[in-house]
């Protein structure tokens, strides 16, 4: 068998898997995001468990710019954008919260199991204590998590879909 038929034969061809497409449902550590003309590595994902509800975060990093990208599907997909922002919150999480000028209500709060992969994989098996806010315009999102002594903070808002283009880092 000649080099060329080795390269080209149909058995090599059987043996290379097609790269699965992605979806914000579906994403995996390595993956390219293009959003608001930057592209971004996805470098961390975590999955939230909270009684059969799942949604899932996704760490999205370009140089020293960390974005959290955030897929659900409910009734309808659901996406946003968050950003860690500075917000002293108690591990009680009040009925509301204020930040920057804005009013922001407790709309749901609970408790969740996560898994994470890749940068997130050290969380995995922990549970989580939630809360999501929004604003009275319910343009803009604040989320809270106590990650054991620790409560993060980040603002978000809404996008669609067709805002973001994912290119597949692997199979």
């Amino acid at each position: 068998m000649g080099i060329f038929s080795r390269l080209f034969s149909k058995k090599n061809q059987s043996n290379q898997q097609e790269v699965k497409e992605r979806t914000v449902l579906n994403m995996e550590v390595g993956d390219i995001v293009s959003y608001d003309l930057v592209d971004y590595e996805v470098v961390g994902k975590i999955v939230y468990r909270d009684h059969g509800y799942e949604w899932t975060a996704y760490q999205l990093l370009e140089g020293k710019n960390t974005i959290w990208l955030s897929a659900e599907m409910d009734d309808e997909l659901e996406l946003g954008v968050y950003k860690t922002v500075q917000l002293p919150v108690s591990e009680t999480f009040p009925k509301t919260l204020n930040y920057e000028g804005k009013t922001y209500h407790l709309e749901e709060e609970g408790n969740a199991q996560v898994h994470g992969q890749g940068r997130s994989k050290q969380l995995s098996g922990r549970t989580i204590h939630y809360g999501d806010y929004v604003d009275e315009e319910e343009e803009t999102f604040l989320s809270v998590e106590t990650w054991g002594t620790e409560v993060e903070v980040s603002l978000g808002h809404p996008i669609e879909e067709y805002e973001i283009k994912i290119i597949a880092g692997s199979i």
